[in-house]
């Protein structure tokens, strides 16, 4: 290996990585948090907490960058770049780890060592979480790279003489937690190595007092929110224009409930992440990781308590935090499995130099395959190029609705997220006025709302103050009557339909309780229920829908089939209710089509079969 491929060879590396992103990439709206991310990094508004300025900043230059390809795929193409950086800078890091660990040992060439490093960024790259925050919008691919370059910064700090990687260190420290507040999970195990590399005496408090002001310029980003929440964008989540409001966003005080709620979940929690621990590298990473390990702990027991403490703190934290989207929480986990891999391949690599005597360029070669193994393990599965699920759901659903519509749901993941994105970027059905159920339990929701639909809001002013004094209580933990929140909250929901529907459709998905629309007639339209005052029959045109069939299984794709078979199958049992059993037979049909397994489905077919 020539010096100059030896210079470059993280760059080539993070290069190949970059490649397999873009080709797997995802062309448009991904599940959960992407839509909503797309449109507040496009628009300059507020993301759900905790805000995540600096990646509304940047994300809004991304948007901005002349491809030839919408919004949302720039900005897919921004978490690509970013997850290959961090590959990158992991490289890097590698580099610095694998030199301390060989040296007094055998010395291995140094290409030899550039390859081993190549290989463990390339099993990072392609571990099945990493791959999946790389190749669609959200905040955790522009999360890894912060996590890698503080990890290399302090080593860099630990090893350069003089202040100036300290205060790197200090600035990436604060920048990151402007994006991710997981940063924290860093803290046990670098102060651990901090104070163990440079005491606990006056010089070092002291430089730690110094990087103060680095970390604290690294916060800046958080101004924006307040500042651009005073503008009043139109999306502006949590309305963090007062102290008091900062502090719950940027803390993200609404998820506590999640958080440290019960042992049952942690035990869930902890099942699943070693459950999917081996397969994150196609269990070459956890038993090359396992030996790692081993080997950090004889020769540089340091850095083994060190990455341990690290492993530990994102382990015990991400247990503990009771939500079905936990993967990306276990990443720093993963970049320490990667790390002690990459230590498991240099002793594999000394003893076929001493033992076998076998040439470094064959060495180098097989170690490179052994990275490459996730890239063909997991390159199904991590394949998002054909996956339109997303964007077909949400078009066919505010496609299907009338003119001027009022719609109800809290389908987040799905739907309400991603049609943030089409209304507010890309102007489909702008004319709908979409609320999301669960929202109207926070305060700050109904400014916003005030500012999309003031008529919403003012048509039922009374109940709405009504509420949100009792909301009042909740927020600012005062003596509060559940009871009684619930009772006002349910009569608002009930006058904003009653009073919409005057003059427009009102609309709630199916997952709406009965009790906001008691006394009312439910009746199928679209992938909806249009809300009628009377008992009629109201008859409605098949759904016209575009669906591009993706076949990976998984929670979300599954709960996107499920959606339309419950949608057609509302409608087939309506049709099958009122005798019209052609109309029941082909709803029920299209529910099969989407879910060949839907129970309902199956069993109101035989009742509409002549």
């Amino acid at each position: 290996m020539s010096v100059s491929v030896t210079k470059h060879a993280p760059a080539v590396g993070a290069a190949a990585a970059l490649l397999v992103y873009l080709k797997t990439l995802a062309p448009t709206v991904a599940f959960i948090d992407s839509g909503e991310l797309a449109a507040v990094a496009t628009t300059l508004g507020i993301a759900h907490p905790t805000g995540y300025p600096l990646f509304t900043l940047l994300g809004r230059l991304w948007s901005m960058v002349p491809l030839p390809v919408e919004e949302i795929g720039r900005l897919n193409v921004m978490a690509a770049v970013c997850s290959a950086a961090g590959v990158y800078v992991f490289i890097r890091f590698l580099l610095l780890l694998i030199g301390l660990v060989t040296r007094g040992g055998t010395q291995l060439p140094e290409p030899l060592q550039v390859s081993i490093a190549v290989a463990g960024g390339l099993l990072l790259a392609f571990s099945e979480t990493y791959w999946s925050v790389a190749v669609s919008l959200e905040v955790y691919s522009l999360h890894v790279l912060f996590l890698t370059l503080i990890l290399y910064s302090f080593s860099r700090a630990v090893y350069t003489p003089g202040p100036g990687w300290w205060y790197c260190f200090a600035f990436l420290v604060g920048l990151s937690f402007t994006n991710h507040m997981t940063t924290i999970l860093l803290a046990p195990g670098l102060l651990y190595a901090y104070t163990t590399t440079q005491g606990r005496g006056k010089e070092s408090w002291m430089n730690i007092g110094r990087m103060g002001v680095p970390f604290l310029l690294g916060l800046t980003p958080y101004l924006y929110l307040p500042l651009r929440a005073a503008q009043g964008p139109a999306l502006n989540w949590g309305n963090p224009v007062s102290l008091e409001r900062l502090l719950w966003h940027v803390t993200g005080s609404q998820y506590r409930v999640w958080i440290f709620s019960s042992t049952e979940a942690a035990g869930r929690q902890l099942n699943y992440f070693l459950s999917t621990l081996p397969g994150e590298t196609g269990y070459v990473g956890l038993i090359l990781g396992l030996l790692g390990l081993l080997v950090l702990w004889r020769r540089e027991r340091r850095v083994a308590v060190t990455t341990l403490l690290l492993f530990a703190a994102t382990v015990l934290y991400s247990i503990n935090y009771d939500i079905h989207d936990i993967d990306s929480y276990f990443l720093l986990a993963h970049i320490v499995m990667v790390l002690w891999a990459a230590i498991g391949l240099v002793v594999i690599a000394e003893w076929a130099v001493k033992q076998r005597g076998l040439t470094a360029h064959t060495i180098a070669a097989v170690v490179l395959l052994v990275g490459a193994v996730p890239c063909a393990i997991h390159f199904g599965r991590s394949d998002e190029s054909g996956n339109h699920l997303v964007e077909d759901y949400t078009h066919n659903l505010l496609g299907g609705l009338a003119p001027k519509a009022l719609v109800f749901s809290f389908q987040w993941d799905y739907w309400v997220s991603p049609s943030y994105y089409y209304q507010r970027v890309r102007g489909f059905r702008s004319d709908v006025a979409v609320v999301d159920k669960e929202l109207l339990r926070r305060s700050w929701y109904f400014r916003q709302l005030e500012r999309q639909h003031p008529w919403l809001i003012s048509r039922s002013a009374v109940e709405v103050e009504a509420f949100l004094s009792e909301l009042e209580k909740f927020e600012h933990e005062k003596p509060y009557n559940p009871a009684a929140i619930q009772a006002r909250y349910v009569e608002m929901i009930r006058s904003f339909v009653a009073r919409s529907m005057v003059d427009r459709p009102v609309y709630v998905t199916g997952e709406i309780e009965p009790e906001f629309t008691h006394g009312l007639q439910r009746v199928p339209e679209g992938l909806a229920f249009r809300i009628y005052a009377d008992t009629l029959f109201h008859p409605s045109p098949v759904p016209e829908v575009v669906y591009r069939p993706f076949p990976r299984r998984g929670r979300l794709e599954d709960m996107v089939r499920t959606l339309y078979a419950q949608a057609y199958a509302a409608r087939g049992t309506y049709y099958l209710n009122a005798g019209r059993l052609l109309d029941a037979e082909i709803a029920l049909k299209m529910a099969l089509f989407f879910d060949p397994a839907f129970p309902d489905a199956h069993r109101l077919l035989r009742l509409a079969a002549p």
